[in-house]
């Protein structure tokens, strides 16, 4: 009698697009990938054979799902660390484990954790009322940015608050809730950093310690939402790149992040470094779906690959540069209608959805291309039609 080859046995929590993503990574390598859905209808459902329906707020669910896995993994950043900390305690493999994760998933301490390692930081404060904030204001100048220091992406749970007037005005109530949460207790106050543009620094890194960043790159937000990644970022000094990619490099490291990480970041070249860090996240990321045609290892499979504590892919670039055009819910609702004058829009360009309903603003996929870097304002200008026709059923 013959069995099945099996391979390793990992279990996502979430089913959004990331998980969606890490699908066709898995199977490559004879990886079973299972996903512990939100609901039967989740992007992910699809993609892969086991896809039971959970809460992850729920830790029976939770420990039913990590039944039989070799390693747990995540989706987003959002599973409560004490339930993940008695599932480690029970002998389950959890990557990245929660003691790091806790960094991407509360502003305040990432915050104090890129103070303590000597990073570059923006000016910031813990605040408990609103007479911190003001006072924080006045020390620094206004305007400052709120931030709810948990739950917050994509522009939401951030205020830019002007002047003192409209501190008072519109975050008095935020403050009001304070006493009454029990997600946080404080809320983070930085200064308005006056960056030129966004770049990401990703990096993966293994638990026995082997780190590997891919290159840094720009990003282009539209509404807080990233429209567009441009890989490698354009003109970047090589000083600037090498001093972000260490940073992010570093904070894997000291912070023990199993996986993928970005560290999303400003540039600012009046500040001494070059750079501000914004904001973590520990898990494939958006700024880095160009490496699914532009690298070597894509983020999803070197995912994979980090928190099975395998040897990492090689992260340099198959083309001098990537472009990456996210497309959200638009006029179309027949996605699959206008494929054949999208594809054939730009043969070159890839067009990746993520089987969600289309809702307009609602990100549901994006499309990759790659080039040379001569013919970079050109293979934007594609990426961009391309989304446009999936978008709105007609090109720009």
């Amino acid at each position: 009698m013959t069995y099945p080859v099996t391979g390793p046995v990992l279990g996502v929590i979430g089913g959004g697009q990331l998980a969606r993503m890490m699908a066709p990574a898995a199977t490559n390598l004879g990886f079973d990938l299972h996903i512990l859905a939100e609901s039967p209808t989740v992007g992910a459902v699809a993609a892969v054979r086991s896809a039971p329906v959970g809460d992850y707020k729920d830790l029976e669910a939770l420990r039913e799902f990590a039944r039989g896995k070799d390693v747990i993994t995540f989706d987003h950043e959002h599973v409560p660390t004490e339930f993940l900390h008695t599932l480690i305690a029970e002998g389950v493999n959890v990557q990245p484990h929660p003691d790091a994760l806790q960094y991407a998933q509360d502003k305040l301490m990432m915050r104090q954790a890129v103070e303590d390692l000597g990073l570059p930081n923006p000016r910031w404060a813990r605040v408990e009322t609103l007479d911190e904030l003001l006072a924080f204001g006045d020390e620094i100048g206004w305007p400052v940015v709120l931030k709810t220091p948990r739950g917050g992406y994509d522009g939401k749970g951030v205020m830019v608050l002007d002047s003192p007037q409209h501190a008072r005005e519109q975050a008095a109530a935020w403050f009001d809730e304070l006493p009454h949460r029990t997600d946080f207790s404080a809320l983070l106050a930085e200064e308005k950093v006056p960056f030129t543009r966004e770049l990401s620094a990703l990096v993966a890194r293994r638990e026995s310690g082997q780190v590997l960043p891919w290159p840094v790159v720009e990003t282009i937000q539209v509404n807080s939402v990233c429209d567009e990644v441009i890989a490698p970022a354009p003109s970047l000094s090589p000083a600037i790149a090498r001093a972000a990619s260490d940073a992010a490099v570093t904070l894997a490291t000291e912070l023990g992040v199993t996986g993928v990480m970005a560290a999303e970041l400003f540039e600012v070249p009046s500040s001494s470094a070059g750079f501000y860090i914004n904001e973590l996240a520990m898990r494939p990321h958006n700024t880095g779906h160009w490496t699914q045609e532009g690298s070597v290892t894509s983020q999803f499979e070197q995912h994979l690959r980090a928190v099975l504590d395998m040897p990492l892919g090689a992260t340099t670039m198959r083309d001098e540069v990537a472009i990456m055009k996210n497309y959200l819910g638009g006029e179309n609702e027949d996605i699959f209608g206008v494929y054949p004058l999208a594809l054939s829009a730009e043969p070159r360009a890839k067009i990746h959805f993520y089987g969600k309903e289309t809702r307009p603003g609602r990100k549901i996929g994006h499309v990759n291309i790659t080039g040379r870097a001569a013919e970079t304002r050109v293979l934007r200008d594609a990426a961009a039609n391309v989304a446009s026709i999936v978008r709105d059923g007609r090109p720009l």
